[in-house]
């Protein structure tokens, strides 16, 4: 068996093992909350009671974004490999780095830094997670910080204090959580009425056919309630340019822009050099498509910040 084999192998077990742990932590946490709320069963032969319905729909609306949100730090820490720099450290370039980091803090206001960490891989790649902005990381991929000038790694670490300090991780949990809650709601709502539906055409109503229907309704749901999270997701990633552009200069921002739209362009010399700085990666989606980018393309944004068309 190659290295190679035994490395995806590895990542795959990883990645199973946080899906069955997560789902297993998120029925668990429901489990628990609803029998300390006392809620009933929300579908009995007597009808459907509204109330428990509703109670049911929020703590799973909200229970599976909200453990997802706390763990979302150490598990990036876990899975990206991510190796946080010591605040003593003597390696120059990790000491650029807090530099930066500490002055572009003070900028935004934060009184906490986050911690900062750098992981090997090939993506030019940054990300800000965690669940509050005094438990918070930021990390950076080593070919980020390998192919981009200082002042474009500067632009890049301002816009992910940006997402930090406008609490963006957290308002897209709740975000989540109610359109997981109005989706949940919604499909269980109308699979019941159209079990009443057969039921008044003397047909026996039938619970496999309710859950079935309760299924099929959440998927159309869940796809238009993903419009509407994607939506927002873009218009705060315009957000955290605006604010990255005000505590960092906004020519650093646009340097850090235009350095990945160079790298995206196929004639760019380092062509093996995917981008997922921001998560963008490969070619802008196009059409329909866009409408479930969580990202604006590069080009909007860098077009944003030159016309100072600023989102707030």
């Amino acid at each position: 068996m190659s290295y190679k084999l035994l490395i995806f192998g590895a990542s795959m077990f990883k990645r199973m093992f946080l899906f069955v742990l997560l789902n297993a932590l998120v029925v668990l946490s429901v489990m628990t909350i609803l029998n300390l709320l006392h809620v009933q069963p929300y579908l009995s032969a007597y009808g459907l009671n509204l109330q428990s319905l509703m109670i049911f729909c929020l703590v799973w609306g909200f229970a599976g974004s909200f453990i997802s949100l706390f763990l979302s730090k150490p598990m990036a820490k876990w899975m990206m490999k991510v190796k946080t720099i010591n605040p003593l450290t003597t390696n120059e370039n990790e000491k650029n780095i807090l530099f930066m980091v500490e002055s572009l803090c003070r900028k935004a206001g934060l009184v906490d830094l986050p911690e900062i960490g750098i992981y090997s891989s090939n993506q030019i790649n940054a990300f800000a997670t965690g669940r509050s902005q005094k438990n918070s990381l930021i990390a950076l991929s080593s070919s980020l910080i390998e192919n981009l000038s200082e002042k474009e790694v500067e632009g890049v670490i301002a816009h992910e204090i940006s997402h930090i300090a406008n609490g963006d991780m957290v308002t897209m949990t709740l975000l989540q959580g109610v359109v997981n809650a109005f989706v949940l709601f919604l499909s269980r709502v109308l699979a019941f009425l159209i079990m009443n539906m057969s039921k008044e055409r003397d047909r026996r109503p039938s619970y496999g056919n309710f859950y079935l229907t309760t299924y099929l309704f959440e998927i159309i749901f869940m796809l238009f309630g993903q419009l509407i999270v994607m939506g927002y997701s873009r218009k705060r990633e315009y957000r955290a340019d605006a604010s990255a552009a005000q505590i960092a200069g906004k020519q650093a921002m646009l340097q850090a822009l235009r350095a990945l739209a160079r790298i995206q362009n196929p004639s760019y010399k380092n062509q093996n050099k995917s981008i997922a700085a921001f998560q963008i990666s490969g070619k802008s989606k196009k059409g329909f498509m866009h409408l479930f980018a969580s990202h604006p393309t590069l080009e909007d944004r860098i077009y944003q910040l030159e016309t100072n068309t600023l989102y707030y």
